[in-house]
């Protein structure tokens, strides 16, 4: 059902979105006032947070590329949030056009969105799941048809992770996922930290209180634990710009600005 303005109906628009405001930041089209009043809140404190959801953004592209480079592909990228220009499967199809992609959030405008920019691309979908289950995300992965879990595979986790509470147990999810994954895959994470921040940043995070989605900040130790014993590459969890950028010229004196670690890990197979 829609409301008369074409909106779901069960989208609420009396609080904020995440991905929403997400999306706003990185110059889309799919969000609302409300969620345009708090982004101009929070970039009125910390004026650079546009650029760093485009590090973020860059981060991401730069860890496919090096899946690609590994053999995968198939992707299951989650938190995906509302499609704009640079998606997953747009640089994963350009580098093979047999990749396969799963898109996961738990947002039914992001995963619309999603669907509506995947219409016609039989190697690329979208699932509307929380990170919390990550049973039914496996199982709606599999019955997708594009994702097979005997194969390597890249799950991808930019930006989501500091969405669940440590109530939520999200070590466990993480190890969940990772349970799925045969040897030669790889894990992608970026999560938010409070390492190195100045207060306002610190109290622009605060502000995702206000959405349905708060973000909980954690420490490069923390976050370098989400990948268990996985084997993590070069240059290890790093502030974004520092993982391996594309040119020197694309690291600025304080990569830490950003507010985020990055890093990726390869399911080995164990010795003996």
């Amino acid at each position: 059902m829609q409301m008369p303005d074409g909106t779901p109906a069960e989208i609420d628009l009396s609080r904020p979105s995440a991905a929403r405001v997400y999306d706003y930041f990185l110059g889309g089209a799919h969000n609302f006032e409300i969620d345009r009043q708090l982004a101009e809140q929070i970039a009125s404190m910390t004026p650079n947070l546009a650029a760093t959801m485009r590090s973020g953004r860059e981060f991401l592209r730069r860890a496919v590329r090096v899946l690609l480079d590994a053999g995968i592909d198939q992707f299951l990228d989650i938190g995906s949030g509302i499609p704009t220009v640079g998606n997953v499967h747009e640089v994963a199809q350009a580098a093979n056009p047999q990749a396969r992609i799963v898109y996961v959030d738990i947002d039914p405008v992001a995963v619309a969105h999603s669907l509506e920019l995947l219409a016609g691309n039989d190697r690329a979908t979208a699932i509307r799941a929380d990170l919390r289950e990550p049973k039914l995300i496996l199982d709606e992965a599999r019955a997708s048809g594009l994702i097979d879990f005997s194969r390597p595979v890249g799950i991808l986790l930019a930006g989501v992770v500091h969405f669940i509470p440590d109530v939520d147990r999200p070590a466990d999810i993480l190890a969940a996922l990772r349970a799925a994954a045969v040897p030669g895959s790889f894990l992608v994470i970026s999560h938010s930290t409070f390492e190195d921040q100045p207060q306002e940043m610190l109290d622009a995070q605060r502000l995702s209180a206000r959405t349905a989605t708060e973000i909980t900040l954690r420490s490069r130790a923390e976050i370098t634990g989400f990948f268990g014993d996985w084997t993590i590459l070069e240059p290890g969890v790093v502030h974004m710009p520092l993982w391996r950028p594309d040119s020197p010229s694309d690291v600025d004196e304080h990569p830490e600005r950003f507010g985020a670690f990055g890093g990726v890990a390869r399911h080995d197979r164990a010795a003996g």
